[in-house]
């Protein structure tokens, strides 16, 4: 496996800290819309929804301007089946419940695989 070069990665002072407040953000975002799915299928709340949806694409824009080839590794496609599984739940609400848990679930195997296969590069374009 090739990693990328560090030279392609671009940083600055505070990022580190800016991606642990956006995923607590999120974490929290997500938390509020799961737990009123959860409860009898009560609509979310706008405020979590637009907390988890906001911090979610800012987390992505982070990650995909850190690393300029984000999006041909797997952590960076695993968004975009992410992404399909979030338009599925949108339109299907039968399904909510179980398509919530395994996004709940992939969302975290993907958040915490190791580097060397979260960062594997799926393309060599």
């Amino acid at each position: 496996m090739a990693e990328h070069p560090s030279s392609a990665y671009r940083d600055f002072p505070g990022r580190r800290w800016l991606g642990v407040g956006l995923r607590a953000a999120h974490l929290a975002g997500v938390v509020g819309v799961g737990a009123s799915l959860l409860m009898a299928g009560a609509a979310p709340s706008v405020l979590f929804v637009l907390l988890m949806v906001a911090s979610g694409i800012a987390m992505a824009a982070l990650d995909a301007w850190s690393n300029p080839c984000w999006l041909q590794e797997c952590a960076g496609l695993s968004l975009l089946v992410k992404f399909a599984l979030l338009g599925w739940f949108v339109v299907d609400a039968a399904a909510r419940p179980s398509l919530f848990w395994l996004i709940l679930l992939f969302s975290v195997v993907f958040a915490h695989a190791p580097a060397s296969f979260r960062h594997r590069r799926v393309s060599r374009n």
